[in-house]
C-alpha cells in the first residue's frame, strides 16, 4: 500500500492547443494588465507571484477587470494584511445578486435541470428573474428583512436557487442543508443562526426509491423556535399536505406576488451565506461568509482558472449541503448555464451523468475523486456510450485524485478534454489549489495554486517546504475567508479552527507537497474531519449518535483517503460488560447514523475493541490512529508515553498492519 510520504512521479498527459491558450480568459486578462497596468507576465506561474505579493494590486485589478457595481465606491482595498481580522473593500456598497442578473440573457437558459423522477427543465433568465422577484416581495410580505437568517432542506432544483437569489439581493442570509442529511444533523446547524424562516421540501427521491422528510421537518419546526414561516414544497408528492407542519405557506403561493425586484446595497462584507465546517469537537463551525468576497473570489475562480463564458454550460454533481452547490450556481455570475442534477449518480446506471452531459451539451463537468473511482470500478467507457463532443474540461475535487484517475478520464472518457483537479474548502468556498488551462496536466498533480492565494508547505517549525510534504497553509488573507464564526463573538473558536498551529497563519488540515515548478500534491486531511465525497462531518457528530446507544461506552471513527480514489472509514466501538457486537447491533448504528447524520457518513466497518486511546488530557487519539492507517510509522505517528493508556493503541497499531500489509 501507498503511504503518505511517497513521491508521486509526473506524467504529462495533455496540453491545450495554441488556439485554445489564446482564447482563454487568462490569456485575455494577461493582456489587459499590460494595456491597463503596464504589467507584463511570461508565464502563470510569474502572474501568481505577483497575485500574492502585491495583494492589493491584485484584486483591486479584479475589481477593475470585471466591472464591479458599486453604489458606493471602496476607500482602499486591504486596511492590513493581517489574519484572522482582514478588512476588504471598506466603503464599498454592492450586491451579489446583482451582479446576477446583469449577465442575464435572452440567447442562452440560465438552468437546465434533471432529476430521477422529471425530464429536463428549462429554466429562461426571464423566467428566473420573475419568480425571484415573486419570491423576494413574499418574503418581505412575512416581514423578512436584510440581516434575517433564511434557510433551506432543498434538493439541488431551481427553487432552491430561486429562494437564494431573493434572500441575497434583499441582503437576508442564506443557509442550506441537503434533505438526505439526518434531523439532528441539520439541526446543529440551523439552530446556531436562529432562522425566522425555513424553505423545505416534502420528501426526494434517490436511487428510485421515495425518501418522505415530512417527519423530519416537522422534527425542525419543533426545534427552532425563532422560525416565524415554513414555506413548503410539494416536490415529492406534488400536492400540498402540511400534516403537522405549522404556520406553512405553499411555495406556489408566493409565485403569485407581484413587485419589480430590487437589490439591496449592503457592505462588501454583509453576510451573503453561512456554510458548515466541522471540526473534531463540539457543534458544526456556522461560517459566515460576505458578499463582496465571495463575488470577487468566484468570478476570478470560475472565469480566470476555470475559463468559463458566457454560453458555456457548466455542471457539478453536488448537493446544497456542499460548498460545490455554492460555487455552481456563481456560474451565472460569468454568464454561463448552470446545470443541476437530482438524484444518484448511478440510477438507473453509473451512465446517469454522463448521459445528463451528453443531453446538456454540457461544456464542463465537475464532480468527486470518488465518482471517478467509481466509474473506473464499474469499467463504464463514457467516450464509447455518449456524445461526449461539447465537453472541454472536467474537474475533480472532494479528495485527491491518484493518477490512475487522471489516465482513466483520457483513455475513457476524452482525449482532448481539460481535466482539473482542485483542492480547496468549505472555509473559503472556493479553491487553493487547482488547474489553468495554459499549463499541461500531470497524472496525480493539482496545476497550480490560486491567484491570489498564497499556498505554502509548512513543517511543525514553520519553514516552508518545496518538493516535501508539509501542512497547507496560507500566508496572506484571501477576501472569501470567513468573516466570522456565528457564536464566536470573541473569535475564539475561529482563531482555534485555523490559527492554533501558526500564529497569524491560515492552517487548513491538509497534506501537501508543491513542486518546483508550482504544481501541488495533495496527500488528504491533515487532522481527523471525515471528508467523505468532499462533505466534511465533525467526528463529534458521528460520535452523538453512537454513544446514545445504550450499550457503546465510547466511539472512535477515522477517515482515511486510499489509492485509487477510494476513502476508508471504520468505526471502532467500546461495548458495555457482555454486550456482543453482533449483525444486529451493527445494522441499528448504521441505520442511526444514516438517519441522524447522512447515508454518505456510515462506516464501511465496524469493530469492537477494548478501549480507546486518549491522551493525557482525555482527548480520543483520532490523528495518530489516522496516520498509523495511512502506513505511517508508530515512532512518528504517535508519542506512547503521553497516553493516558498506553496499552489501548496496541489493537490500532495491528489493525494499520493488517490494513497496510494485507497477508502478513
Amino acid at each position: 500500500m501507498s503511504t503518505l510520504f511517497e513521491d508521486t512521479v509526473p506524467v504529462p498527459l495533455w496540453e491545450a492547443p495554441e488556439q485554445v491558450k489564446q482564447q482563454a480568459n487568462i490569456t485575455h486578462y494577461m493582456q489587459w494588465l499590460g494595456r491597463e497596468k503596464g504589467l507584463h507576465f511570461d508565464s502563470r506561474q510569474a502572474l501568481w507571484l505577483w497575485s500574492v505579493t502585491h495583494l492589493e494590486d491584485f484584486w483591486a485589478s479584479i475589481w477593475d477587470y470585471f466591472h464591479i457595481k458599486a453604489a458606493q465606491p471602496y476607500t482602499h482595498v486591504l486596511s492590513e494584511r493581517k489574519m484572522p481580522g482582514a478588512l476588504w473593500f471598506q466603503g464599498a456598497t454592492l450586491n451579489y445578486a446583482e451582479h446576477v442578473f446583469r449577465m442575464a440573457s435572452p440567447d442562452r437558459p440560465a438552468m437546465l435541470f434533471r432529476s430521477e423522477r422529471e425530464q429536463m427543465r428549462v429554466v429562461s433568465w426571464h423566467e428566473l428573474y420573475q419568480k425571484v422577484s415573486a419570491v423576494a416581495s413574499a418574503l418581505r410580505g412575512m416581514g423578512v428583512k436584510r440581516g434575517d437568517r433564511v434557510v433551506a432542506y432543498m434538493p439541488h432544483i431551481p427553487e432552491t436557487l430561486i429562494a437564494f437569489l431573493a434572500c441575497a439581493s434583499m441582503g437576508a442570509i442564506w443557509s442550506s442543508c441537503s434533505p438526505d442529511f439526518g434531523t439532528r444533523s441539520v439541526i446543529d446547524r440551523f439552530k446556531q443562526i436562529e432562522p425566522s424562516l425555513l424553505f423545505a421540501i416534502d420528501g426526494y427521491q434517490y436511487n428510485g426509491k421515495a425518501c418522505d422528510r415530512m417527519p423530519v421537518v416537522a422534527d425542525i419546526q419543533k426545534e427552532l423556535p425563532t422560525l416565524r414561516k415554513t414555506v413548503l414544497l410539494p416536490y415529492l408528492c406534488g400536492t400540498f399536505e402540511p400534516g403537522q407542519l405549522t404556520n406553512v405557506v405553499q411555495w406556489e403561493e408566493l409565485l403569485g406576488n407581484k413587485g419589480e425586484l430590487t437589490f439591496e446595497q449592503v457592505p462588501f462584507d454583509h453576510p451573503l451565506w453561512v456554510l458548515y465546517s466541522s471540526g473534531t469537537t463540539g457543534l458544526p463551525k456556522a461560517i459566515v461568509q460576505g458578499q463582496g468576497g465571495i463575488l470577487l473570489e468566484h468570478l476570478k475562480a470560475l472565469s480566470l482558472e476555470m475559463d468559463l463564458k458566457a454560453g458555456d454550460r457548466f455542471f457539478w454533481f453536488t448537493t446544497t449541503g456542499w460548498m460545490m452547490w455554492n460555487l455552481l450556481i456563481s456560474g451565472l455570475l460569468v454568464g454561463s448555464t448552470v446545470l443541476a442534477y437530482d438524484g444518484s449518480p448511478a440510477y438507473p446506471d453509473i451512465g446517469a451523468l454522463w448521459k445528463f452531459a451528453q443531453d446538456t451539451r454540457m461544456t464542463f463537468f465537475g464532480t468527486a475523486a470518488a465518482y471517478i473511482a467509481v466509474c473506473m470500478k464499474s469499467g463504464v467507457a463514457p467516450s464509447k456510450m455518449y456524445d461526449l463532443s461539447s465537453l472541454k474540461g472536467i474537474g475533480s475535487t472532494g479528495s485527491p485524485l491518484p493518477p490512475e484517475g487522471f489516465r482513466w478520464v483520457y483513455d475513457h472518457v476524452k482525449k482532448d478534454v481539460w481535466l482539473g483537479s482542485v483542492s480547496g474548502g468549505t472555509d473559503v468556498c472556493s479553491a487553493f489549489v487547482g488547474g489553468c488551462i495554459l499549463l499541461p496536466v500531470y497524472a496525480g498533480e493539482l496545476q497550480c495554486c490560486g491567484l491570489g492565494a498564497k499556498v505554502e508547505a509548512f513543517d511543525e517549525q514553520g519553514r516552508s517546504l518545496i518538493n516535501e510534504v508539509g501542512e497547507l497553509v496560507l500566508t496572506e488573507p484571501m477576501p472569501s475567508m470567513p468573516l466570522y464564526l456565528w457564536n464566536d463573538p470573541e473569535g475564539k473558536c475561529y482563531k482555534e479552527s485555523y490559527f492554533d498551529m501558526y500564529p497569524a497563519i491560515w492552517r487548513h488540515g491538509d497534506w501537501i507537497k508543491i513542486t518546483n515548478s508550482g504544481s501541488a500534491i495533495i496527500y488528504g486531511r491533515s487532522d481527523s474531519t471525515i471528508n467523505r465525497m468532499g462533505i466534511r462531518m465533525g467526528s463529534s457528530e458521528i460520535y452523538r449518535v453512537v454513544e446514545d446507544f445504550p450499550q457503546v461506552l465510547d466511539s472512535l471513527i477515522i477517515g482515511v483517503e486510499q489509492p485509487g480514489g477510494n476513502y476508508f472509514m471504520p468505526l471502532f466501538v467500546v461495548l458495555k460488560e457482555g454486550v456482543v457486537l453482533d449483525d444486529a447491533l451493527k445494522e441499528q448504528i448504521k441505520a442511526a447514523l444514516r438517519k441522524s447524520i447522512s447515508p454518505h457518513h456510515v462506516p464501511d466497518e465496524i469493530h469492537a475493541v477494548a478501549a480507546i486511546p486518549r491522551t493525557l488530557s482525555g482527548k480520543k487519539l483520532e490523528v495518530p490512529v489516522k496516520k498509523l492507517l495511512l502506513g505511517v510509522p508508530v515512532e512518528k505517528a504517535v508519542s506512547v508515553d503521553a497516553l493516558a493508556n498506553p496499552q489501548a493503541i496496541r489493537y490500532f497499531i495491528d489493525f494499520a498492519m493488517k490494513l497496510t500489509h494485507p497477508g502478513c
